[in-house]
């Protein structure tokens, strides 16, 4: 049930430690024009993902109260701390490790390909989806780990926790995953690519963690709308 998550991972890590290795073989302005382009693609997604809402209503309260309560909780501290702690149990630790760290685990962690996959995966046993997305992932954290280093070989844990967890889940929750529920929940997830854009690119500090919890309210605010 797991394989398409398991994949994603090891195609993160191994990304990630090819990007460390090669790190000095990447001129310095190379690394800075990709990092400078893929937060562009992530917002581009978002956009996607976004205006394909059918229900923009849904996606507004889903995003007000999965931000109060991903504030309450304080989700974006709790990663940051776990980054902290990883951190200072390796030697010669970089600064930039917990920020690469959580950084990257919202990339890979928010968006329709994340959710789609872990849902397939887990009613159905088609690991299609991630196995795509795992290559995107794998390739993208070459550059990552090149710019940001080590902390995005850690996200992949991240990633086999999150959608290990959705995987399990969709088993269980598929009868009130329809096709209109996975859309706005891959609409909020695109409000979030988009704010977590605004971040890598300096524009603004949002703590895109803590509105993580918007991804999973449609399925209850649905429920409401029958």
């Amino acid at each position: 049930m797991l394989t398409g998550t398991i994949v994603n991972t090891l195609a993160i890590i191994a990304g990630a430690m090819i990007g460390v290795i090669a790190k000095k073989a990447i001129p310095q302005r190379m690394g800075d024009l990709v990092m400078s382009a893929i937060p562009i693609v992530v917002m581009v997604l978002g956009v996607q993902f976004g205006i394909a809402s059918s229900n923009i209503l849904i996606v507004i309260v889903s995003l007000v109260v999965g931000g109060i309560i991903g504030e309450w909780i304080d989700i974006d501290r709790r990663l940051d701390d776990f980054g902290v702690r990883i951190q200072s149990r390796m030697k010669g630790g970089d600064s930039n490790f917990s920020a690469a760290f959580v950084s990257t685990t919202l990339i890979y962690c928010v968006g329709s390909m994340a959710i789609l996959g872990s849902i397939e995966s887990g009613i159905n046993g088609n690991h299609t989806i991630l196995y795509t997305k795992s290559l995107m992932d794998g390739i993208s954290a070459i550059f990552f780990a090149s710019t940001l280093g080590a902390g995005v070989i850690f996200s992949g844990i991240s990633v086999f926790i999150y959608q290990g967890i959705l995987t399990v889940l969709a088993g269980y929750i598929g009868p009130y995953l329809s096709p209109e529920v996975v859309t706005e929940m891959s609409a909020s997830g695109g409000i979030l690519l988009i704010a977590l854009s605004f971040t890598i690119l300096g524009i603004k500090k949002i703590k895109v963690a803590n509105l993580l919890p918007a991804i999973f309210l449609p399925v209850i605010l649905m429920l409401f709308m029958k």
